[in-house]
């Protein structure tokens, strides 16, 4: 790996970008040494722009999709949707480890060098701060993906993934334990959140990291830990900062989409695999078709099974959004011993969703739940509100590891309770680059 990273390095410290002149179109052009403001502002763009698109592949994984046996990209995906990481077909779609170091390189050249060559001002400080955050966020992906979930109890021994923390192509890329890690993240986003000065970018700038996603990321993070209040908090100074949900009731917006009321953060096309994967069972079936205004939204006809509607274009890129706030909000008061918030955030969610006599009935239904039946009612409302945004993957391994079987080309593939493939295996070419990771 300390090959890969020495030439992907040396090819993204000339990179720059020129500003975007359409909705989150982000690709970058032109190579110069950053000096200026705008140089950085056009690098940091550059690493945005490499932002990995794993999120699809992480759906492949759960119950929320099935493969189209007759779609082009089947056998690419087949691997996947079969959990066959050890010996994946050579067609396999690949999960892109090493881009994300790509974009974390590209944020350590603007933390180290902003201010030597630029100043200091509040521009430079707004786009310093986004690199921390833009660096903490890629570590908290890759955390997740390739090291166990996170657990108090053996965090400071479970290996977690490398760091990378300053622009030094001599360093040594061993992994970090997953608490060493967390740490360094929590750290970033505590660096970054001094320097941010921008709660909202207009729309079409809304890839970058503002002061409400430093919350929001912070709130998702402290969520995983099962730091109840601390996530408690997060959310809190989030939505201070606008606690708008776009209400199903009197509009047909994607909740996900760029533009909605509750948009926050507009970086990663969560889900971009329609033409291999449709809906499952599973996930149609926690709905109510009729009175669940996002079964209309969400997915659609095609043939006799369904699609989805969400994610495969730009305007649909989704990171962090107030709806996913309002469910963190209610599983952090819950845990910690404020029912009546957790109530009132995730009633407050589905009054947006529901047809208003449907929501009425489980208005009354769910005020009646003990508390670890209201726990897995967040968990579901999760599971409603967020498909295929990229979050089943990583709430399956916080509750439970469940066993999950897939069934593809006449045969029968089953992912078991607490199975070890819930942890991604590091690509056979960072292990061949890297000795550290074996």
């Amino acid at each position: 790996m300390n090959r890969i990273i020495k030439l992907t390095t040396a090819l993204l410290l000339i990179i720059t970008a020129s500003s975007c002149k359409k909705y989150l179109d982000i690709e970058p052009v032109g190579r110069v040494i950053p000096k200026t403001a705008e140089d950085f502002r056009g690098l940091l763009t550059s690493a945005y722009g490499h932002f990995p698109e794993h999120k699809s592949l992480l759906a492949l994984r759960t119950d929320e999709t099935v493969l189209d046996e007759w779609a082009t990209d089947y056998p690419s995906a087949k691997g996947i949707y079969t959990w066959n990481d050890a010996t994946p077909d050579a067609a396999t779609f690949q999960f892109q480890y090493v881009q994300f170091y790509t974009v974390i390189f590209n944020a350590n050249h603007v933390i180290a060098e902003i201010e030597n060559e630029a100043g200091k001002t509040t521009e430079t400080d707004q786009i310093k701060g986004e690199a921390f955050l833009l660096r903490a966020y890629c570590h908290f992906e890759l955390l997740n993906l390739y090291a166990k979930p996170y657990n108090k109890a053996t965090a400071a021994s479970d290996r977690g993934i490398p760091m990378s923390l300053k622009i030094d192509l001599e360093q040594n890329y061993a992994p970090s334990t997953v608490e060493e890690v967390y740490t360094q993240i929590l750290s970033d986003i505590a660096d970054g959140q001094k320097l941010l000065n921008v709660a909202t970018f207009e729309t079409g700038k809304n890839y970058r990291f503002t002061t409400r996603a430093a919350w929001a990321l912070l709130a998702r993070v402290r969520e995983f830990r099962g730091e109840w209040e601390q996530a408690l908090q997060a959310t809190e100074q989030a939505l201070t900062l606008n606690d708008k949900l776009e209400d199903l009731n009197a509009s047909s917006r994607l909740p996900s989409h760029y533009q909605s009321v509750e948009n926050i953060m507009s970086l990663e096309k969560a889900f971009n695999l329609r033409g291999v994967a449709l809906i499952s069972d599973h996930l149609l079936g926690i709905y109510d078709r009729t009175n669940d205004l996002r079964f209309p939204l969400y997915f659609s006809r095609s043939g006799g099974d369904y699609a989805s509607l969400k994610g495969g274009d730009n305007a649909l890129k989704i990171t962090f959004r107030n709806g996913e706030l309002y469910l963190i909000r209610a599983e952090a008061a819950l845990h910690a011993n404020n029912k009546a918030l957790a109530l009132q955030s995730l009633l407050a969610l589905k009054a947006k969703r529901l047809k208003p006599a449907y929501y009425q009935t489980e208005a009354t239904r769910i005020s009646t739940l003990g508390n670890e039946a209201l726990a897995q009612e967040i968990l579901n409302e999760r599971e409603r509100e967020l498909a295929l945004e990229g979050h089943r993957w990583y709430d399956l391994r916080r509750y439970g590891q469940p066993g999950i079987t897939h069934f593809t080309g006449g045969e029968e593939f089953t992912l078991k309770q607490n199975d070890p493939r819930y942890t991604l295996r590091f690509p056979k070419d960072a292990l061949a680059s890297n000795p550290n990771l074996q």
